[in-house]
C-alpha cells in the first residue's frame, strides 16, 4: 500500500480496512487480520494498525473478542456508507459545487450526465 502525505497514515490505514469490508474481502462477524499481521503486509509500525483498529471500534465498524482478536460488525456496511457519504456530503461536495459555479456547468447538463454514467455503471453488472 502506498500512503499519501495529504492524510495520517493510520486514517489511511482504517480506509483500507473499510474497503475490504465494503467489498466483502472481510465479512460480517469475521476475523480480521491481528495487529501484526496487517502491520506487516502494509509494512507499518504495528502500533499504527492498532490506532487504526482503536479508531474503528470507536466508529462500531469492528470490535473485539477477548482473547481471540478482532471481527468485523454485523452492521460494519451500513456505517462505513454512511460515514462515506457523510465526509463527501460535507468535504467533496462543496469543492465540486464551487468548480461547477466557476465553470459555469448547470445541474441539467450535470443530471443528463449523471444518468448515461448509471446506465453504464447497470450495464457493466
Amino acid at each position: 500500500m502506498e500512503f499519501n502525505q495529504t492524510q495520517a497514515i493510520y486514517l489511511q490505514i482504517a480506509d483500507y480496512v473499510c474497503d475490504q469490508v465494503q467489498l466483502q474481502y472481510w465479512l460480517p462477524e469475521g476475523k480480521v487480520p491481528s495487529v501484526r499481521e496487517l502491520a506487516v503486509t502494509l509494512e507499518v509500525n504495528p502500533n499504527t494498525v492498532m490506532r487504526s483498529y482503536e479508531h474503528l471500534q470507536q466508529q462500531g465498524i469492528i470490535y473485539t473478542r477477548r482473547g481471540l482478536g478482532y471481527f468485523v460488525s454485523e452492521d460494519a456496511v451500513k456505517k462505513i456508507l454512511a460515514g462515506r457519504k457523510e465526509q463527501f456530503l460535507q468535504e467533496e461536495l462543496p469543492l465540486f459545487f464551487r468548480k461547477m459555479y466557476m465553470l459555469g456547468v448547470e445541474l441539467d447538463e450535470l443530471k443528463a450526465r449523471y444518468e448515461k454514467f448509471k446506465q453504464r455503471q447497470l450495464k457493466a453488472q
